[in-house]
Formats: C-alpha cells, structure tokens, sequence
C-alpha cells in the first residue's frame, strides 16, 4: 500500500473490498465497473487509506478474487475491508459516463430547456435521467451530449408534461 491524503476529486467509485480470501491476502472486490482492466495487474486503485497497486485478479462468483501488492496475510487483507476503490476515468468515445450526466442541462432538438439532470436511475428497460422537480427520461432517448455540459433528448409528446390536477390519477 503506497500512503495517500485521499482521492483527488475526478476519480470515480469502481468497486468495493467486501472481506479476506483465505489466509495468503487475497481480497474479494465488488466490481461496480463493466470494466475489468481496472483489476489488471499493476493498476493503480485509490482509497481513503491509500493506493493499492493490484498484483493479480480473477473471477470469482460474480465477483474478484485480487492480490495486491503488500497485503501478505489475512490480517492484512482484512483491514482492507469495506473500502471503496477508486480510479480515474476511461476515455471512451459514443459511451454514456454517469459522472458526465448528472448536473448536465437537458434540452430538446430545438434547445427547449427541460432541467439538469440530478442522477442517473438504473431501470431495466432503461437507465433513467433523474431530472430536477422529478421527470425521468430514459437514456434511450438521449440523441446527443456534451459531457458535464448539455444533453440532448428526443422524447416522446407528453412525457414531460405535469400532471392534471382535475383528471384522475392527477394530484
């Protein structure tokens, strides 16, 4: 473990120490990124404790099984438990990054402003834009963006619209 004075602030939550693996260090990692290379031996991943510096990983039951480097023993590995791990972004092209949405102006094709985005909601059918004063917008419908600046929506009529108070089903 290299000594550290906390994560700088663009490095984002891709994972998390759930507990030891047996006794010679290794460590099971909850992966919350969709990409493993951030396990890749000799990747860097910041903590609040620290970086770690991965030695080696592999799958393991819908999660990783990881050696890092200078944690020898289970009582090493187990004081790493509960950290979460951290990394820098992946430049990626024609990809949707959660950290570049949230706080982006959303508008439509021909630039009506329809709110920021506060989050991003996983759905199933598909991940939702959680905008201010409540609307959601799924990502389906996103046509273009400029990351952490605007993103633009084509939505279908009516799916923004609020609510009428007089109609049932309306507050």
């Amino acid at each position: 473990m290299v000594p550290g004075s906390g994560p700088p602030p663009d490095l984002l939550d891709v994972g998390r120490v759930v507990r030891a693996h047996g006794l010679g260090g290794e460590v099971v990692v909850d992966l919350w990124s969709d990409r493993v290379e951030r396990l890749a031996p000799g990747s860097v991943l910041s903590t609040d404790a620290g970086d770690l510096v991965v030695r080696s990983s592999r799958p393991h039951q819908g999660r990783h099984l990881v050696e890092l480097e200078g944690v020898v023993d289970r009582t090493g590995a187990e004081g790493l438990r509960g950290l979460v791990l951290r990394a820098p972004p992946v430049e990626a092209p024609d990809v949707l990054w959660v950290h570049e949405l949230v706080g982006a102006e959303v508008v439509s094709p021909d630039g009506k402003i329809l709110g920021r985005v506060e989050a991003v909601e996983p759905n199933p059918a598909s991940d939702l834009l959680v905008l201010e004063g409540g609307g959601l917008v799924p990502l389906r419908f996103v046509i273009d963006h400029l990351p952490h600046e605007r993103v633009t929506v084509e939505v279908p009529e009516g799916l923004l619209d609020e609510p009428d108070p007089g109609h049932p089903g309306g507050e």
